[in-house]
């Protein structure tokens, strides 16, 4: 896996030709599961995909996991939530590099390109909207976790793409 700053990536898939570009996938790493959402086709709107199990013990079925994807779903990159602080190092932050490291180790996502986002608030934004449905805990949490990546991944695009825009009538 190679880390690429978050204009680069996009900037990247943008200079491709219409038949190596792809789609981009959002994770949000948590302690016991990760959420994914994928964009569509032109990389300008998230959904949610799936939520994978993780454990120290199955980061190589999950790098099999994250194969499959890539091929299935013609990704190209992946946009990991960060909990970025000024103030200090979260503990979180450090739990996300040390899943992409393990990911990395695994060999099997030579090549992928990977940037972080800030991901501040989105469990929290998502947890508050399904409060009123009172589901079960489980359900809640994966739900959570799904939609916290769909939230990550959606302000990157609308970012990236407000930036490409904005390039191209000048005002950059």
């Amino acid at each position: 896996m190679q880390y690429v700053k978050p204009l680069h990536l996009f900037q990247n898939l943008l200079k491709a030709n219409a038949l190596q570009r792809g789609r981009l996938l959002g994770l949000d790493v948590g302690d016991k599961y990760v959420g994914l959402a994928v964009s569509d086709l032109d990389n300008k709107i998230a959904s949610p995909l799936s939520v994978l199990i993780r454990k120290k013990s199955n980061i190589d079925l999950m790098a099999s996991d994250f194969q499959s994807l890539i091929s299935e779903l013609s990704l190209v990159g992946f946009i990991v939530g960060y909990p970025f602080d000024r103030q200090r190092l979260a503990p979180n932050a450090t739990q996300v590099k040390l899943f992409i490291d393990d990911l990395s180790k695994t060999g099997k996502l030579d090549g992928l390109k990977y940037t972080f986002w800030d991901e501040c608030f989105t469990s929290k934004n998502v947890e508050l909207l399904l409060k009123p449905l009172s589901l079960h805990p489980v359900l809640a949490k994966t739900i959570v976790d799904k939609f916290a990546a769909v939230q990550i991944l959606q302000a990157y695009l609308d970012y990236i793409n407000k930036n490409e825009s904005r390039k191209q009538l000048g005002e950059i």
